[in-house]
This record gives C-alpha cells, structure tokens and sequence, in this order.
C-alpha cells in the first residue's frame, strides 16, 4: 500500500498502563507522523482508589466510570486518537477472588479474545505491536492475558486460514515487549536515602523484583522532552496515581536522568535490521 501510514499498535491491561510504559513513545511518534493505536483490554474496576477524596463507596461501585473519564483525558493528552476498549472486567491481583469472575479478562476465552485483536490489527494495519513480557511485567493476570492475545494476534494476523471473519490479513513487522531498567529504580532508592527522603521504594528488594532488567532489552527511545506530558497525563488517572507515586516521587532534578527513555525488547521482526553495538533507538527501524 503507498498511502499506508506507520502505525504503532499498544495492547495494554487497564487505564494507566499506557502512560507508564509507552506515554513517551505516544507522544514522540504521533509528532512524527506515526498513528498510535491504543488498545485497552479492561476497564479497572478493581484498582485500588488511592485519592483519599475520591474513595467513598459510591466512586467504588463506579469505578470503571471514573476510569473510562480519566482514561479518556489521558490520552488526549498523548494524541491518542485511535483507541479501542474491549471492556473484559478487571481480574484484580494475583489470587483474589475476582480472578474467579466468569467476565474477567483472566476467564476469557484465548481464541474469542485474540480474534477480536486480530480484527483491530487487521483494521489499522500496525507495523509494530506492543505488549508485555510472559510475567505481564509484574505477574498482574490481565498483563499476562494481554500478552498472550498479543503474541497470538502478531502470528495469526498475516495468516489467511486463521479468523478469516476477522477481515483481510496484515502481518505486523515487529513485536516488542515493554522491559524496565532495575538499575534506573535503585540508582534512585540509594540517591533519597542518601538525602533522607521517602523513596518510592517502601522495600527495594521486595520493588525491586518488579523491575528486573530484561536480559532481551534491545530498544531504548528517547523520550526527554515529552516527559511533563507524560507525567501531567498520569495525573489525569486520579484514582490510582497520585503526587506521590513511583516516578512523581522522584526529585526534579533525577527525573530528567532517569525517565528520559522508555526501553523495550524486540522479540520478533520481520524486516532486516542494521547491526548496532548498543541499544536500538526506534521502533520503526527497517520499516520507514
């Protein structure tokens, strides 16, 4: 197709994630001319409410409300104009009652839930896809769903035989997987101790794990100068984020240092790539 337009498709479990693993690239790729598809898989209902204001039994019973308002704000503010929610219900943490929900993302059919991916793929036609690791980065089962359906959907997208109702096939060129860098979250911890300030990290061991480097990490994207979009856009899920939390806790003069890459792993391109020595610097690489 000449008129096809670089498109970058995310697959995230819940209003927030985008911001916090891909807000930068959001904001970086849309500048240029990319289209950013934003999938959500679930609406959040069962996030803890953090904003002391906003946790009255009234804002619980409609959460997932509050989270399609906040979420809606977010990504305007990352020109996020192609975004579509597949409203499985929030499966809630690792072993708590709401995995047993029969509607929650983690109950969901693979086959049923991958083919209605594979339509969007198929509609916008993403060059690269965009999910979480195996562990869902941090063992969260909607995180761990969503990579499932995304790693299903990058091979069966291109293939004819598979969901053919789905509509005419477009095979993704790349897939990645977002990675953290544990040595950015420690580099930080030791910098508060040091001061004596309240660090991010309650218990850095215990933290730590979530952010384990991934020895596949291969793309670092610079994201620097839409960084306060990006941490003014996390503000906006008000429910669940807070002046306090993770990287807004960091002191102004730390955040530029270290927030000023997101960094993800390529696990499978279908297009020739240059050799580098060091990290990969954009997603579209091979492709544009």
């Amino acid at each position: 197709m000449t008129d096809h337009r670089p498109t970058i498709m995310l697959v995230h479990a819940h209003p927030d994630d985008e911001v916090i693993s891909t807000g930068g690239i959001a904001l970086k790729y849309h500048e240029q001319g990319a289209r950013v598809v934003l999938v959500t898989c679930t609406r959040g209902e069962e996030g803890e409410i953090v904003d002391a204001e906003l946790n009255t039994p009234e804002n619980k019973a409609r959460l997932a409300e509050i989270r399609d308002i906040e979420l809606a704000r977010a990504i305007a503010l990352l020109n996020i104009t192609d975004f579509h929610q597949l409203a499985y219900r929030d499966s809630g943490m690792i072993n708590t009652p709401p995995n047993e929900h029969p509607e929650s993302f983690n109950k969901a059919d693979l086959q049923a839930a991958t083919a209605r991916l594979v339509a969007l793929v198929r509609q916008y036609q993403p060059d690269v896809l965009i999910s979480y690791d195996e562990n869902g980065s941090y063992g969260h089962p909607d995180h761990i769903m969503a990579h499932k359906i995304t790693v299903a959907a990058f091979h069966a997208a291109g293939d004819p035989s598979q969901f053919p109702e789905a509509g005419p096939v477009w095979e993704p060129k790349k897939l990645y997987y977002t990675a953290y860098r544990r040595s950015i979250w420690r580099k930080a911890w030791e910098y508060m101790q040091a001061r004596g300030e309240k660090t991010p990290l309650d218990n850095p061991e215990a933290d730590l794990s979530r952010y384990v480097d991934d020895p596949r990490t291969t793309t670092a994207i610079e994201i620097g100068q839409y960084l306060p979009i990006k941490l003014q856009s996390l503000l906006e899920h008000r429910t669940q984020i807070g002046p306090t939390w993770g990287f807004l806790s960091l002191p102004e003069e730390l955040r530029g240092e270290l927030l000023s890459h997101e960094h993800f792993a390529l696990i499978e391109s279908r297009v020739s790539l240059p050799e580098h020595e060091d990290f990969e610097t954009d997603l579209l690489l091979g492709i544009r």
